[in-house]
């Protein structure tokens, strides 16, 4: 070995020795038994196993076990079990070791979460774990057994987020995707607010860099200005809690980057125009456990006398915690400067709920055995109950069981009233159907109203927190396919969705009977590929609603359908993801007739593709792409390529909810796009304009888009009534850097109140 090899060795040993003694350092400064032998062994016998292993950055693969171990250590706060198991959770995807070496040298319970983190890995960053969907029904599965599996997990994750940049823009885009439409609602859901806040501004750093730099940049400039605000206002506060001899700490919580880019694009406001920007937390000690309820509401009725409160703005989350565990009393208070400030009351053992989630329910325990998981945690097993219902019986198509799991996931809430009156935790924006099925699936089968605060009212009533409510069911009454439309809970969905299908099979087998009565008279035979084939070419995206609508007589086969089956067709356009769209053309020319592209002149990814490197579009190639109509991507987006099932790329926005799909479902089909135009061709962009009515209003905004901007409208829609306007203007734009100067230029324009662009 010469002398620079010894010098590398030598800075990996210190490296990674330092990083273990840190994690040592704070799993002694936890609550937890203190199991260092076991820790120790697991980190050398993982040491050894990746001995000699990089990762893509250069550091040693030790480290990454490490960190996962620090996550899980200090900021979810496990114990021994989940630090062993997060320290050995790639030997055996890695390695030659097996599930029963880790078994044998470290015990059956280690080893079940070592086997259940292996079981929904497909290495770091591998082409397997592409299939996310899929994996994720593996992790929902394993995690049912011990939650520690999906915690660990989450760490993975968020280690795998801090050290993305060494990966190529594509995977950045496929695992940031990932990371947004799967872990941070999970981690939501468990409760764990930073780890979900870190996950969804390292997304966003990596899907918009651009975007997040300017964020970053206006909320370091005005950092100044919300410290002077912060101090004006907590300086009574904290004289009025030092009087009444509470023991406090008052923190100045700042939204996050993404959140504040959330509401951006959500309200179609700018930066400067977002006022809760900054808000208060209170955090105290209080005298007993009993009394920190009634102590979070006198600090609140305190507060309340320095500063007039916002009559709708109380959330009691004390005597009601959401799902996820977390405790708080939530107030909106005028402060003296003119601006809405929510404070947030909690004690040190809410906060820590708050921070960390269910992991710290552990430490409030007394005398339990050691991070040992309890079934006490109601909430946590009622959801796992739920997940499970659907793990039963699965939609068939993977994403479709994502949405459906989705929907819970960040769902706010309300709560509920049975006739007997006990309280029933439902998401926002629920239905009495929704309500019947979260009871029993007997009952919302057969449900045929409701009654709510008494009164009658339909299946698909909303409901608000504090109805009571009574479920009206009829035997006669059988589950119709309407009702998925406004059921808005997983566990509806899923049920309704289950008794469809099997309802539908009797259908869908009358169709496959007729499907090859009809191909046995063309002297061909039934195959899966030909159903595909056909339900593909009837706009069908899945094979079984082809066949059930030939059994429902709904579609007959004819002569065009031979000569599908034959290659006699003309090829149509079509995608995976557009689901019935044709081929749209972005940009607008001259000529009507050179607006079409013909499916020759479609770029067709070869086998050898390169799929690490950008695309770049421009002037010249720009009609070799498809752009479908779920998001119209114009130059300067932020975009991403998809390669289609015909190996054809599509065109999408980040942004796009379709492309957010296609990130978890097909990550490895992903691609890095840059714009290189060079203001040439005129695309389409809508703006929504909203306002006062006036003499001489349409003539400013039409001045200053024509002549000031120089950008040509295309359409012009405007109604009026009451004194208001509302309408909508269609313009021809070389890129996104026009639309912005247009926004900014129709803001000056007096009562002109809403300004918007539709997507």
């Amino acid at each position: 070995m010469d002398d620079e090899e010894k010098r590398r060795e030598q800075q990996d040993d210190e490296l990674i020795n330092g990083a273990f003694q840190q994690l040592l350092d704070s799993y002694l400064a936890s609550r937890h038994r203190k199991k260092v032998d076991l820790i120790t062994k697991a980190f050398n016998f993982a040491r050894q196993a990746h001995k000699g292993v990089r990762r893509l950055s250069g550091e040693p693969y030790i480290m990454h076990p490490i960190a996962v171990a620090q996550i899980a250590c200090s900021e979810i706060g496990l114990g021994s079990t989940s630090i062993c198991s997060a320290l050995l959770h790639d030997v055996v995807e890695d390695t030659d070791y097996t599930v029963e070496d880790i078994e044998n040298i470290f015990g059956p319970k280690i080893a079940q979460i070592v086997d259940g983190l292996t079981k929904i890995s497909g290495g770091i960053f591998g082409e397997q774990a592409s299939a996310q969907a899929e994996n994720f029904k593996k992790l929902l599965l394993t995690m049912s057994d011990d939650i520690r599996v999906i915690l660990i997990k989450i760490a993975d994750r968020l280690h795998n987020m801090r050290t993305l940049d060494s990966q190529p823009a594509n995977k950045q885009y496929k695992i940031a995707g990932e990371t947004l439409y799967i872990y941070a609602p999970l981690a939501h859901r468990l409760g764990l607010y930073k780890i979900k806040s870190e996950l969804e501004n390292l997304s966003f750093r990596f899907e918009h860099p651009e975007e997040y730099a300017s964020i970053e940049q206006k909320l370091a400039l005005t950092q100044a200005t919300r410290h002077e605000l912060f101090d004006q206002f907590t300086q009574p506060i904290e004289d009025a809690l030092r009087q009444m001899g509470i023991k406090y700490e008052i923190k100045e919580r700042v939204k996050t980057p993404y959140s504040i880019w959330q509401k951006m694009q959500n309200k179609h406001v700018t930066f400067e125009e977002i006022y809760d920007i900054l808000a208060v937390r209170i955090i105290f000690t209080p005298r007993s456990r009993e009394e920190e309820v009634n102590e979070c509401f006198n600090i609140y009725v305190a507060i309340s006398k320095i500063y007039k409160s916002h009559p709708d703005r109380l959330r009691d989350w004390l005597n009601h915690p959401k799902t996820n565990g977390y405790q708080a009393l939530h107030v909106t208070l005028m402060s003296k400067q003119g601006h809405w400030i929510e404070v947030q009351i909690r004690s040190d053992r809410m906060d820590e709920i708050a921070e960390q989630g269910f992991a710290a329910h552990w430490k409030y325990k007394e005398g339990e055995e050691e991070e040992e998981y309890t079934e006490d945690e109601a909430e946590l097993n009622e959801w796992l109950r739920t997940i499970k219902e659907i793990l039963d019986d699965p939609q068939p198509d993977a994403m479709d069981f994502l949405d459906a799991i989705k929907l819970n996931l960040f769902a706010s809430e309300i709560f509920v009233f049975t006739p007997k009156g006990e309280i029933k935790t439902m998401p926002a924006g629920c239905t009495a159907l929704d309500f019947a099925f979260s009871i029993h699936t007997f009952l919302g089968s057969h449900c045929i109203g409701a009654k709510v605060n008494h009164k009658l009212v339909p299946l698909s009533h909303k409901l608000q927190s504090g109805d009571q409510v009574e479920i009206l069911t009829s035997k006669a009454q059988h589950v119709e396919p309407a009702w998925i439309n406004f059921v808005s809970t997983a566990k509806a969905k899923g049920k309704i969705a289950a008794i469809l299908r099997r309802d539908n099979r009797e259908v869908q087998k009358t169709g496959e009977e007729v499907l090859t009565a009809w191909l046995k008279k063309n002297d061909k035979e039934y195959s899966l590929t030909v159903a595909d084939q056909l339900a593909e070419y009837h706009d069908y995206k899945h094979r079984d609603d082809f066949l059930q609508a030939l059994g429902e007589k709904t579609v007959l086969l004819g002569e065009k359908d031979l000569d599908e089956l034959n290659g006699k067709n003309k090829k149509k356009s079509s995608s995976t993801s557009g689901g019935g769209w044709r081929k749209y053309v972005p940009f607008v020319k001259a000529k009507k007739q050179e607006e079409q592209p013909q499916e020759a002149d479609l770029f067709v990814v070869p086998e050898k593709f390169n799929r690490k490197k950008p695309i770049y579009i421009n002037e010249d190639n720009i009609r070799q792409y498809l752009f479908p109509t779920c998001c119209h991507p114009i130059p300067g987006d932020d975009a991403l390529g998809y390669i289609t099932n015909k190996n054809q790329i599509e065109i999408h926005k980040r942004t796009c909810p379709v492309a957010a799909k296609l990130k978890s479902g097909f990550g490895n089909r992903i691609l890095d796009v840059k714009w290189d135009m060079h203001k040439k061709l005129y695309f389409i962009a809508t703006i929504r304009l909203g306002g006062i009515d006036r003499v001489g209003l349409l003539n400013e905004i039409t001045q200053v888009i024509s002549s000031q901007m120089n950008v040509n409208i295309r359409n012009l829609n405007i109604t009026c009534e009451d004194g208001l306007f509302d309408g909508t203007l269609e313009l021809r734009v070389h890129d996104r850097e026009n639309v912005r100067e247009v926004m900014k230029g129709l803001k000056q324009v007096t009562d002109l109140k809403e300004i918007s662009e539709i997507l």
